[in-house]
């Protein structure tokens, strides 16, 4: 959940976020930002917003693959590049803060060869859709 300066949670329906790092490539890459909805109903396959359960003031990316008693496990979509369930086990429910909806890629970065407009038109605005088949990985595993 945002919160204020003062640490108060406000309670907003959506939110902006950046992705950091690597763990959800291909589907987020560094400096992509995130629409999110807090408090959306989570299934499997969903691309979540959470509290990294051993540091809850550090909100993290990662898709949520089965619930279970104790909570939801999560894995990332880059399984190299980041820590994930695997690593600190089931997450909390409550930590679970809301579903991603889509992302925006900004347009090119300094230094970086740029595309032209119409490229990055076509793939700067796209929803994070639901990996149902995250469930059988988890099983594959």
């Amino acid at each position: 959940m945002p919160q204020t300066p003062e640490g108060r949670d406000v309670r907003a329906l959506f939110g902006l976020a950046e992705v950091e790092g690597p763990s959800m490539v291909p589907t987020l890459y560094q400096g992509d930002q995130v629409l999110v909805r807090y408090g959306a109903r989570v299934r499997a396959g969903d691309v979540v917003i959470l509290r990294h359960p051993l540091q809850q003031n550090l909100l993290i990316v990662k898709r949520a693959a089965e619930r279970r008693e104790t909570g939801w496990w999560v894995l990332a979509d880059n399984p190299g590049a980041g820590a994930d369930s695997t690593d600190y086990g089931t997450v909390p429910e409550e930590f679970v803060l809301g579903r991603v909806l889509g992302r925006y890629r900004p347009r090119g970065r300094k230094g970086a060869q740029r595309p032209g407009l119409l490229p990055w038109l076509f793939s700067a605005l796209r929803p994070v859709l639901a990996d149902r088949s995250a469930s059988k990985r988890l099983r594959a595993r």
